[in-house]
């Protein structure tokens, strides 16, 4: 029972290094953003975030079309 806990957290701790290599090594590193909206091209197309769609519709003035 303690070799497969052992095992396992010395694989765990292997597969943290994999992922964080490029951060460990490279000067200032992190994480890329992969949010919707830190993307120029989605931007350009318009496209945004369901949230923040939907706080711009929670916070945005009603017009006069919308309260008929």
């Amino acid at each position: 029972m303690i070799k497969l806990i052992i095992i396992s957290a010395v694989i765990l701790l292997l597969c943290m290094a994999m992922l964080c290599i490029k951060i460990l090594i490279k000067k200032n590193g992190r994480f890329p953003q992969t949010h919707i909206s830190s993307s120029k091209e989605m931007r350009r197309r318009g496209i945004n975030c369901i949230q923040s769609q939907d706080f711009e519709m929670r916070h945005r003035k009603p017009t006069i079309c919308e309260h008929t």
